[in-house]
């Protein structure tokens, strides 16, 4: 019962076939695209994979990407099925005013988060998830499971490009992470840096006031390594909780 998973971001294509729709699954092949190679991947990496029993996907960057991934996958004998929010799965309860509106690499990485933290025993505990890529969020999970809100702000890319759209003669190169910038390129890459920092510390600060407990941060994305140095609290590097999370709803939905 192979399993193709697709994280379809705003930048990147990442997938991953697995031997079957479960957690413990072996990982036979896996790859990335960026979105405007995508048209390659049926002639290319694709072309000599198993064909999947299953598929299961999540995708952020619109119709229009989307149709051309199933465009790809037209080689295979397989229903593509892409992730939308509902008001509870595989253990968590989407608190969202408008349960479907929320994204749905949010929900999915919420998902594999709190599988994840299951999964390494002892007493559930409330999580902070963040993701680092093109934007930033930063979600809080109670120790049951309900998910009670996130942040977005904008990634480390976004930030930049906005400064120098919006302030004459800000076109530097990026700069270090420095607890006193004293150049204008230092000063840019330290101050979006902290400013992602400090909303995962808001947040944190938040559940545990609201929870009485003290919770666990995960953080996973493209650019998670960048904030490793920079973050005082206590957390954990996770490479692909999108594909942790498609693993868990799968089992459930194609058992």
């Amino acid at each position: 019962m192979t399993f193709l998973a697709l994280d379809v971001g705003n930048t990147r294509l990442k997938w991953a076939l697995y031997e079957r729709p479960h957690p413990d699954a072996a990982l036979l092949a896996h790859g990335a695209e960026f979105l405007e190679n995508i048209d390659r991947l049926a002639e290319g990496p694709w072309a000599d994979l198993p064909e999947p029993e299953h598929m299961l996907g999540c995708v952020v960057a619109g119709d229009a990407i989307k149709r051309r991934v199933q465009e790809q996958m037209e080689i295979w004998d397989i229903h593509p099925k892409w992730v939308v929010p509902s008001v509870q799965e595989a253990g968590l309860t989407n608190g969202y005013d408008h349960p479907s509106r929320l994204g749905a690499d949010r929900w999915v990485a919420m998902i594999g988060a709190r599988q994840r933290m299951l999964a390494q025993g002892g007493a559930p505990r409330p999580l902070v998830v963040v993701m680092v890529g093109t934007a930033v969020t930063v979600e809080a999970i109670d120790a049951e499971g309900r998910f009670l809100g996130g942040l977005i702000l904008p990634g480390h890319g976004i930030m930049l490009r906005a400064l120098e759209s919006g302030t004459a003669g800000l076109h530097v190169p990026t700069g270090e992470v420095t607890p006193f910038p004293t150049n204008t390129s230092d000063a840019l890459t330290s101050g979006g840096t902290y400013a992602i920092a400090g909303a995962c510390e808001r947040m944190v600060h938040h559940l545990r006031e609201h929870t009485g407990q003290e919770p666990l941060c995960i953080m996973t994305g493209g650019a998670g390594w960048k904030m490793a140095p920079s973050m005082s609290l206590q957390f954990e590097l996770v490479d692909n909780l999108i594909f942790d999370g498609l693993l868990a709803m799968a089992t459930l939905r194609f058992a």
